[in-house]
């Protein structure tokens, strides 16, 4: 087992050296550090020495290679330094958006499992029957509207009509749960349908096969048979989905929280790119990067876990 996390975690380095060299050289085909400079500089038509003594302070001066491999240095040992827009720590401003993006993601998280999960199982119980027929087709038809229809929409029926949550918005403290609570239904409705549907089709799977048949024929109740044999063996694939967005809880949704004006990573990320700013864009995809590859080593440990079968081969 520990050599099989050893492997896996090896994978790692490669990887992040890779999206870090992508994510460097797909920003200067962007915009040039004098671009940069210009945009960021408070004077309107600042002059040539203005330019280069930002661009110098920034380290943009220097040969690519050599900012490559500082910019690397820096980054594992999560150094992230000043933002190019604000001059501020991108370190503090990431540590300060983590609380608001997991506070948001962890209802998301925790309610778009319970729900798919339950109707997931309920579909499958009653398959073949009306309430499946009419389950898939409001899944498929939750699948068919785009992120951008729920979260107006949300914004619109319990926000402004029912008025049960601020439209947008966040403040800390206890007050924060009133404005977490319409961008977790927002979270949840928009991934109800992908994830009940695939729930269902990984039990579905499951049924078929001849422990199923061999515990009807013994005379176990079908509701013993979907939820102490079915169920626990189509957790299996359905760890997929699950742990490997675990990591994501904490740099949260581009959209959800820009829309809704939450102060977490996700914002900070949509503001950094909007703003051309390099410094904070290298660091979050950094970021998004590492939790990537931990959700994806999480998910290869409880496959390891849940089927040993795995960890012997």
């Amino acid at each position: 087992m520990f050599l099989y996390i050893i492997r896996r975690i090896s994978y790692a380095v490669p990887i992040l050296i890779g999206v870090s060299l992508f994510t460097f050289f797909l920003f200067y085909l962007t915009s040039t550090p004098e671009q940069m400079a210009r945009r960021n500089l408070s004077a309107k038509n600042p002059s040539r020495s203005q330019i280069h003594q930002w661009i110098a302070e920034h380290g943009y001066d220097k040969p690519r290679g050599q900012q490559f491999a500082t910019y690397m240095k820096s980054l594992f040992l999560f150094d992230f330094g000043k933002s190019d827009t604000t001059n501020e720590p991108i370190g503090d401003r990431l540590r300060a958006g983590i609380w608001p993006s997991l506070q948001i993601q962890l209802l998301v998280f925790t309610g778009g499992v319970i729900t798919d999960v339950f109707f997931a199982v309920y579909f499958a119980y009653y398959r073949g029957t009306y309430i499946d027929s009419w389950g898939r087709f409001v899944c498929v038809m939750m699948m068919s509207i785009t992120y951008i229809v729920y979260i107006i929409g949300g914004q619109y029926v319990f926000g402004k009509l029912l008025q049960l949550s601020p439209i947008a918005g966040y403040h800390s403290g206890v007050e924060s749960w009133r404005f977490a609570l319409l961008p977790m239904v927002v979270g949840i409705l928009s991934g109800f349908g992908a994830s009940t549907r695939l729930y269902r089709t990984f039990i579905l799977e499951e049924i078929n096969q001849d422990y199923v048949r061999t515990a009807r024929a013994k005379g176990v109740s079908e509701k013993s048979v979907l939820f102490r044999h079915v169920l626990k063996n189509a957790a299996i694939p359905i760890l997929t989905s699950v742990v490997i967005s675990i990591p994501f809880l904490i740099t949260g949704s581009l959209l959800l929280e820009s829309f809704f004006g939450i102060p977490g990573i996700g914002s900070i990320t949509v503001e950094a790119i909007f703003g051309q700013d390099f410094a904070t864009v290298r660091a979050t995809a950094f970021l998004f990067t590492i939790l990537y590859i931990v959700g994806a080593i999480m998910t290869d440990i409880s496959y390891a876990l849940a089927d040993p079968r795995i960890r012997l081969e």
